[in-house]
């Protein structure tokens, strides 16, 4: 069963067309990972499906209800939850208030600190921080502290922008260790990500975008396989 269904998504900056047309889907359960050089419209196409951009044609479903249905900044509460490039942490306020901030719309404290505890278990690092202000953490630690407060807000559909960006390989390593560890627990996933390798690695789909199209789907690890992405995204 698709949890998000995309059909003919177009999207315009004034007179340039950054996204023509594009079709994807992702079923309740999948990690999905969605590949492409910088400039592909791959950040244009999440902040569409969380109604940071408008779309200028094509539909967007989630979860069963059409675009349009749900104002933007109400889809948290129905589980559509984004972790954008750049982190977007609250700099000024501590770890633990971030990941308090990811569970605003709750009421149900006892569980949410449980949550707490179990992101802490997941990043040793933000329980040895959890007063320090946010904005004073490497970016690692950054990033993080943007994966715990998003699963603070019980995400149905989890989408990740550029989760490795700028970090080092260690940190990388442990972030896609969390993030394959958070599909397990059964949260559905769209990355979008530099490291073509490793996405599709902990990938069970994979869509290829170039010039705003997608160009190339399937599973990925014939993705992986496939000479033209080994060519272009994988230095091979």
């Amino acid at each position: 069963m698709s949890l998000l269904e995309v059909k003919n998504l177009q999207v315009a900056y004034g007179g340039i067309q950054a996204v023509k047309g594009v079709d994807f889907h992702i079923n309740q359960g999948e990690l999905v990972t969605l590949i492409g050089a910088n400039g592909a419209g791959k950040t244009t196409t999440l902040k569409t499906l969380v109604g940071m951009v408008k779309p200028s044609g094509g539909s967007i479903t989630y979860d069963g209800k059409a675009n349009g249905t749900i104002p933007s900044y109400d889809y948290v509460r129905h589980g559509l939850v984004m972790v954008p490039e750049g982190r977007g942490i609250f700099a000024k306020l501590t770890v633990e208030e971030n990941l308090q901030m990811g569970a605003y719309y709750r009421n149900d404290p006892a569980a949410i600190q449980s949550e707490i505890e179990r992101v802490y278990e997941l990043f040793p690092r933000l329980k040895e921080r959890y007063k320090q202000l946010a904005g004073t953490l490497s970016g690692g630690e950054q990033q993080m502290v943007a994966m715990g407060r998003a699963m603070l807000s019980k995400p149905k559909l989890l989408l990740l922008d550029e989760p490795s960006m700028g970090l080092a390989p260690i940190i990388v390593e442990k972030i896609f260790e969390i993030i394959q560890m958070i599909a397990k627990e059964g949260v559905t996933m769209l990355l979008v990500e530099q490291n073509a390798k490793l996405a599709l690695e902990v990938s069970q789909r994979g869509y290829v975008m170039e010039s705003g199209k997608i160009t190339m789907s399937g599973p990925a690890r014939e993705l992986l396989d496939d000479e033209r992405v080994r060519n272009a995204y994988l230095g091979e």
